[in-house]
């Protein structure tokens, strides 16, 4: 098969699953949960970095691949305004995620190595090997300089660097995803193999959906396909990329244009 064709394949392939499996409504059951009570304590729960603007310049600068890639500006501008806040802090009480710490464009290494050690939700052995490592890379690749909205399972932390309500939402349906998850540290493991994270971001991207049906407008839930369609189809291209290697790119960057013709797509149908 030629490139021009692989592509061509993996854009309907996209269109076809992010249609039909990964933003189809489905909120995450969570009637039986395991955290950690040794993670509660008087803090915040969401906590902002103060400006740096030497800093905040840079991983500007630093994110602007991930703005075009996405399509949107505010993608890694670290500044995050008060509606991507009282989204995540909504999502969080709504869905009693009590536990989870979530950091606004700040850098705290100590206190999320110190979570890590209390974090007894997940298994000493994945804490101390994959876990610490995880926090090591968090502490000298700071997110702060160099983006990268994520949580962190083994310190039950969401870190966001970008003003957007529906990556944040995401990230909060990570945590409430690995909230129910007996082993942790296996599921979380299992997610840094190949094709495997298509399940775990899937799971994310559906509660958001149903998450915003039940409790957002439609402009809202339009602007979360805009994002999460092409975002997801990221990692539809890295599985591609996998099966056919020498086809990475066009399997790609087609997979990436595909999110974001299907999620413009959506978001009209939504607005219509």
């Amino acid at each position: 098969m030629t490139p021009l064709l692989l592509c061509g394949v993996a854009c309907l392939s996209a269109c076809h699953s992010l249609s039909y499996r990964p933003l189809s409504p489905r909120a995450i059951d969570t009637t039986v949960v395991y955290q950690s009570s040794q993670l509660l304590d008087d803090q915040p729960q969401i906590q902002r970095g103060q400006p740096r603007p030497v800093v905040d310049g840079f991983g500007w600068l630093w994110g602007i691949p991930s703005k075009l890639l996405l399509w949107d500006r505010r993608v890694e501008n670290h500044r995050i305004g008060a509606d991507t806040e009282v989204a995540v802090a909504n999502y969080l009480a709504l869905n009693d995620l009590s536990s989870v710490r979530v950091r606004l464009n700040q850098y705290r290494p100590g206190e999320d190595w110190r979570r890590l050690v209390r974090n007894r939700s997940v298994g000493a052995g994945w804490r101390y090997s994959v876990g610490t490592l995880s926090v090591l890379g968090e502490t000298i690749i700071p997110g702060r300089l160099f983006g990268g909205d994520h949580y962190n399972p083994f310190t039950n932390t969401v870190h966001i660097y970008s003003d957007i309500p529906a990556i944040a939402l995401h990230e909060g349906a990570h945590a409430k995803d690995w909230s129910r998850r007996r082993w942790k540290g296996t599921y979380a493991v299992a997610y840094l193999f190949p094709v495997v994270p298509l399940y775990h971001e899937s799971v994310a991207s559906r509660d958001v959906v149903a998450f915003l049906e039940a409790h957002g407008t439609r402009e809202e839930q339009a602007a979360a396909q805009r994002i999460l369609l092409p975002a997801y189809a990221t990692y539809v291209g890295n599985a591609g990329g996998y099966a056919l290697p020498a086809y990475s790119l066009p399997l790609y960057y087609g997979s990436v244009v595909a999110g974001h013709a299907w999620g413009r797509y959506q978001s009209h149908q939504l607005l219509r």
